[in-house]
């Protein structure tokens, strides 16, 4: 999982016994990782490009938080480069900064820094009249902005459950309440995103706190979904399978051991990219994606509906021991019916 979405992947990242790590971030941004890639994962290649027509949001404004790294990153450039006037929000100002400054020199466009912590209602009614003022009110939001850690649920205090609850949960309302108010009040329509992850759904032990939260933030998505579309909003949710930072995997799983082992568990045979993710939200938040309101997007590759079957992991059965369990019980299979 991404930072944002999902689990730090600290499990992970023990070295064998003799080993040391390796040093695979070494040059910058280019990412010196072993491919492990399943054999299946050729019939999926990620691609790169934008999906959407250049200018697909000329004249548009596009409020993100979290926007300064990851998955945020990644969003506010594609947008920015179909013609979006971008706002990111975050807490550090530096990396807020520095971010702004290399997207708009790749596209051409405008990109706004505006420093926000979002569990403080305060600071987010503060952020929301600096955007406006910028910016104008904008047409798409995308809550991105997370917290999230790895603990045993019996181990967690109360400052750690509000902690989490406060940026997910919370942080997500006090950004969408406010700006819909705003909108509200001006007569104007947008588009709403938020970025959960594939367990808001399932639940996940271990990250209690998170998948509470973000069950919370799809159930208020949906709900504003029903609510708010006769003021001119929309509401959807992408839930993010596990997708390739530099950052997680960098620190967190060094020798792409957890790496491995997640790719086994997903049909498609490899990790999902920032890019395919970053046009999803695009769409989703386009005209094109006008009729789409109150959707719960997986983008998993199929993980999880395959550990969600009892009995998927059968496909780690060989094809001779399957040939000889069905020639134990011929009469319920069709001749050859297997190769």
């Amino acid at each position: 999982m991404t930072l944002q979405a999902g689990v730090f992947f600290a499990l992970g990242s023990r070295l064998p016994c003799g080993l040391a790590p390796r040093r695979f971030f070494s040059y910058g941004t280019k990412i010196l990782y072993q491919n492990t890639e399943a054999l299946q994962s050729k019939f999926f290649p990620p691609l790169q490009k934008a999906m959407l027509p250049p200018n697909s949001f000329q004249g548009k404004v596009a409020f993100i938080t979290g926007g300064g790294t990851g998955l945020g990153k990644g969003m506010t450039a594609l947008l920015s480069s179909l013609g979006a006037q971008c706002v990111i929000a975050s807490r550090k100002m530096d990396v807020l900064k520095a971010t702004a400054e290399q997207i708009s020199s790749q596209t051409g466009n405008k990109v706004h820094a505006i420093q926000c912590d979002v569990r403080d209602p305060d600071m987010v009614q503060n952020t929301v009249s600096e955007l406006i003022k910028v910016a104008g009110h904008p047409n798409i939001v995308i809550n991105n902005a997370a917290g999230n850690f790895i603990s045993p649920t019996e181990r967690l205090s109360p400052n750690a459950w509000k902690t989490i609850t406060d940026i997910v949960l919370n942080g997500t309302a006090f950004v969408t309440l406010e700006i819909g108010k705003q909108l509200i009040k001006a007569q104007k329509g947008a588009a709403f995103l938020a970025i959960t992850t594939i367990y808001a759904e399932t639940g996940s032990g271990f990250v209690v706190p998170s998948a509470s939260a973000k069950a919370g933030v799809e159930a208020m998505s949906k709900s504003l979904a029903a609510e708010w579309s006769k003021y001119g909003m929309r509401f959807n949710v992408i839930q993010p399978g596990p997708i390739k930072t530099k950052g997680a995997f960098s620190r967190l799983d060094p020798t792409g051991t957890f790496e491995k082992e997640m790719i086994d568990r997903i049909p498609c045979g490899r990790l999902g990219t920032i890019e395919e993710l970053a046009n999803l939200a695009a769409f989703l938040c386009s005209d094109y994606a006008s009729w789409i309101n109150g959707a719960v997007v997986k983008f998993d590759g199929g993980e999880e509906v395959l550990i969600s079957g009892e009995f998927n992991n059968l496909r780690k059965v060989t094809k001779e021991q399957l040939l000889n369990l069905m020639v134990e019980r011929k009469y319920l299979f069709q001749e050859n019916s297997i190769t």
